[in-house]
């Protein structure tokens, strides 16, 4: 028997919940358990004999709901010591299908302020775990499916495009950019090999390679092979966010090393600073992240910087919620906001402004900051500049990122 499931046989047979009280007890104790509280019959008081009814099961479940609630005001609070990670066995496949691999961004919104990104599923599944991702909602844990006929794919892919316009394609979405390398399928071309020989033929493809790895290895021996309209991103977040919730992925310092190698050999480089998490002493840790990467890179080198916090849709909440592991992430006073849930709006507001504050000296640089998949209300007060419509967004950041790789690149 598991802990959350000893602590609701602790209480249930003493009180008659109704069937929407016992959800909400199984919501909290789970999420207690998640972030490290103790059993309840360690802390749990019963009320008072005297009360009956209603008033009796609120007064049971009171101690409970204010401690759940309390802790989610406090933050994330991750112990001092490093933490140990299983490493869950990943199994490959080879799939050989006609799937379209082109699609839109799986969390992209009418009701948020969305660049349109176009995504490109060249392989299913990360071999990552962090506790918020997405990913581990649409496929099924355990198998990392590669194409056996990528190119096959690409080469239908480029038939479909308009040769006149601009396109953002990110590979990041479905499984992390660069971990795998140039993984082979069968007697086809790597990975890594076929997705830049499909920018190479298109140069009005900007294509992104997002990553929390710092598998630069082929790249950097194939650098010749590299055109320019390819960009490569590194999601970055303090070393406690890092070690405490994305398990198997690059230290801080091994993804800051793998960018600063990659704009050594004039490679254009961006980061993404999302999700941001609000913790004790995050301010301090973030302003020192901020400062690391201006240190090491100058604006010349940088196409873009990217704000965005935890954003969770059901599934993914429902996901989390049933892990057995240790996380703190959904520690926090989560809201609805145009279907999904994530931090307060003023809460948003005082951490982006924040953010973008400490990067003032990039200020009226050529470097594209905005916010990913935000409330538009956000804009104006943290940038001062705001869209109109998605599309005016994506314009911009395209006519921007285009403009800078050029730049780069001759």
């Amino acid at each position: 028997m598991d802990r959350p499931e000893e602590d609701l046989n602790f209480i249930l047979p003493r009180y008659p919940f109704s069937l929407g009280e016992r959800q909400n007890l199984k919501l909290w104790l789970g999420e207690l358990h998640q972030w490290g509280f103790p059993p309840l019959s360690q802390w749990w008081t019963a009320p008072s004999e005297k009360l009956r009814g209603k008033d009796l099961r609120k007064a049971a479940l009171a101690p409970v709901r204010e401690r759940w609630e309390r802790a989610r005001e406090e933050g994330p609070l991750w112990p001092e010591s490093r933490p140990v990670h299983r490493k869950n066995p990943v199994h490959f496949e080879e799939i050989r299908d006609d799937r379209n691999i082109l699609g839109s961004c799986p969390v992209a919104s009418e009701k948020t302020r969305c660049c349109n990104l176009l995504t490109l599923d060249a392989v299913f599944r990360c071999g990552f775990d962090c506790s918020y991702c997405s990913i581990q909602s649409f496929y099924s844990r355990g198998t990392v499916s590669f194409h056996g006929n990528l190119g096959q794919k690409l080469a239908a892919l480029e038939k479909t495009l308009d040769r006149g316009k601009l396109y953002h394609i990110g590979t990041g979405q479905s499984s992390d950019s660069l971990m795998w390398g140039n993984r082979q399928t069968g007697d086809e071309p790597g990975l890594l090999e076929e997705l830049m020989a499909f920018a190479r033929r298109n140069p009005r493809v900007i294509l992104e390679l997002k990553s929390k790895s710092d598998n630069l290895g082929w790249i950097l021996e194939n650098r010749s092979l590299v055109p320019f309209n390819v960009v490569f991103t590194w999601s970055l977040n303090p070393e406690p966010v890092i070690l405490h919730e994305e398990r198997g992925t690059a230290s801080l310092e091994k993804r800051l090393a793998a960018a600063r190698r990659a704009a050594d050999r004039n490679l254009p480089v961006g980061f993404h600073f999302h999700p941001m998490i609000r913790y004790g002493g995050g301010d301090d840790d973030y302003g020192a992240l901020f400062r690391r990467v201006q240190e090491m890179f100058v604006p010349e080198e940088v196409v873009q910087i990217s704000f965005g916090t935890l954003t969770f849709i059901r599934p993914v909440l429902k996901k989390i919620r049933s892990r057995p592991f240790s996380s703190q992430i959904l520690r926090l006073p989560l809201e609805e906001s145009a279907g999904k849930f994530t931090y307060p709006l003023d809460m948003k507001r005082d951490l982006f402004r924040s953010a973008y504050e400490a990067f003032r000296p990039w200020h009226g640089t050529d470097v594209f900051f905005y916010l990913c998949m935000e409330d538009p209300a956000l804009w104006e007060p943290v940038f001062g500049r705001s869209y109109e419509s998605n599309g005016d967004f994506e314009a911009d950041m395209l006519s921007s990122y285009y403009g800078k790789l050029k730049k780069i690149g001759t």
